[in-house]
């Protein structure tokens, strides 16, 4: 995969979400309870707040202000008041412990 490398796993949080720059885009690169990483798009889209300062839970994230949940792998809301996904972009961390994104179209 070929992604644009974001930071080290290192500078992650052990269970929860950083936010980044991507090309431009804002995404959050959430790290779950099981160590897998996955980013998606960081703007809730119900109230157009930050997803990284949100709770980890499992395989998702849940906005702090109004509790709407992601599911991780999907995007796919879990319950309101959010309604609409969120995009999920494709990580890969490297044996050295790059984290790469590559943002989905």
């Amino acid at each position: 995969m070929i992604g644009t490398y974001v930071c080290d796993l290192d500078e992650l949080p052990e269970v929860g979400a950083a936010k980044a720059d991507v090309d431009g885009r804002i995404v959050s690169i959430v790290r779950t309870e099981d160590g897998e990483v996955h980013a998606i798009d960081d703007t809730c889209t119900h109230a157009n707040v930050s997803l990284s300062e949100g709770e980890v839970d499992g395989c998702a994230i849940e906005c702090w202000l109004h509790g709407s949940r992601f599911d991780l792998r999907t995007g796919a809301p879990s319950n309101l008041p959010a309604t609409v996904p969120v995009a999920v972009h494709t990580v890969q961390v490297t044996e050295a412990g790059d984290v790469l994104v590559a943002l989905a179209d």
